[in-house]
């Protein structure tokens, strides 16, 4: 596998060439087939003040890699002094901290670790002391980054005794996607085909993690001040406190577990009440064990379940139902008065 140096859309002109560029820094990454998290990675750290405008070589020459000014993913050397950001050497264990023990970083893990701050702030625009950016920070590895760090390194998402196989395959993830970007088994895979291919790579990976710093920091973030304002009167909406009544809807249930934990009363709330955005009605969810568990604290009660309007307000009592879903997750009510009796009832029902 030849030696490939050129910049990505954006920077100096691609190039096939074994010829370096005088004072333009590279980043060096292995050769052959590509995956998530050196593509990401490579995307990244062009998104310092470092490597602004570096190109990308593309070698597992240690002759080559060595004179590099970073490389990820190849060399066998964890050292953020000397910018060297490998995951595969014998004794590698670091996770990324702050709570997220699970996970062994990948080269993307790394690169955020070192200089996800700072690349937030550059693509939000906002400084980087601004109040918001450690939480901002935290939340995008744990919505976005720990995943491709974890499908890197192998490691399963749930505990599961030995020998489960999935019921369906999930061919959809951003891993999965890249990886389709390697050329098939019976297309030309020369040097210039794969990079062209891993170029695609990057500004896949790049465009994801964009999204997801936006939605973090502009959907996600402004949700918190409506759940704590709801938790603070959740006493007041009845005396078990275990019904949260939020006054607008917003994407409520991380603020929850999260507010919850430094609360210091997990597991606590069991019903979320809040207006479709769509049609006004109210909405009545059962809070789930955990992020991204189907499974509920306590499910709306079983007698109600795939009943909808007049059938339902005759069996529960209380009037103006809508529906209450076959999985017990979900219900509805036309008014908030209709949908608080729901979720009062259901504390009190099997």
């Amino acid at each position: 596998m030849g030696l490939v140096v050129a910049s990505i859309p954006g920077g100096p002109a691609a190039q096939i060439t074994g010829n370096k560029r005088p004072m333009v820094k590279k980043i060096g990454t292995h050769s052959g087939s590509f995956h998530c998290d050196e593509a990401l990675g490579c995307w990244l750290l062009r998104r310092t003040t470092l490597f602004q405008e570096a190109e990308i070589v593309r070698t597992r020459d240690p002759e080559v890699l060595k004179d590099l000014d970073v490389v990820i993913d190849v060399g066998g050397v964890y050292d953020p002094d000397r910018m060297r950001f490998d995951h595969h050497q014998r004794g590698f264990e670091t996770k990324f901290g702050f709570g997220f023990e699970a996970t062994k970083l990948s080269s993307a893990g790394l690169v955020y670790k070192h200089f996800g701050r700072e690349i937030i702030a550059g693509l939000l625009s906002w400084p980087i002391d601004h109040p918001d950016l450690e939480m901002v920070y935290l939340e995008v590895y744990r919505n976005f980054i720990e995943s491709v760090d974890a499908i890197d390194n192998g490691v399963m998402q749930y505990n599961l005794p030995p020998g489960t196989v999935p019921r369906y395959l999930n061919n959809t993830t951003l891993s999965c996607r890249v990886g389709k970007l390697n050329p098939r088994w019976n297309e030309p895979s020369d040097d210039a085909t794969l990079y062209e291919r891993f170029l695609r790579a990057v500004e896949l990976t790049g465009s994801e993690f964009s999204e997801a710093v936006d939605w973090v920091a502009r959907g996600w973030l402004p949700g918190r001040r409506p759940v704590e304002a709801a938790l603070a009167e959740r006493h007041s909406v009845h005396p078990s406190g275990k019904i949260l009544l939020l006054k607008e809807f917003c994407p409520w249930k991380d603020h929850l577990y999260n507010l919850e934990e430094e609360g210091g009363f997990v597991g606590e709330l069991l019903y979320a009440i809040f207006q479709d955005e769509r049609d006004k009605t109210y909405r009545v969810q059962a809070v789930s064990v955990g992020p991204g568990s189907f499974e509920n604290r306590r499910s709306l009660p079983c007698a109600w379940r795939g009943l909808r309007d007049e059938a339902l307000s005759a069996l529960s009592g209380i009037p103006d139902c809508v529906f209450v879903h076959a999985g017990g997750f979900i219900g509805g009510n036309k008014t908030l008065e209709g949908a608080l009796e729901m979720a009062k009832r259901s504390l009190e029902l099997e």
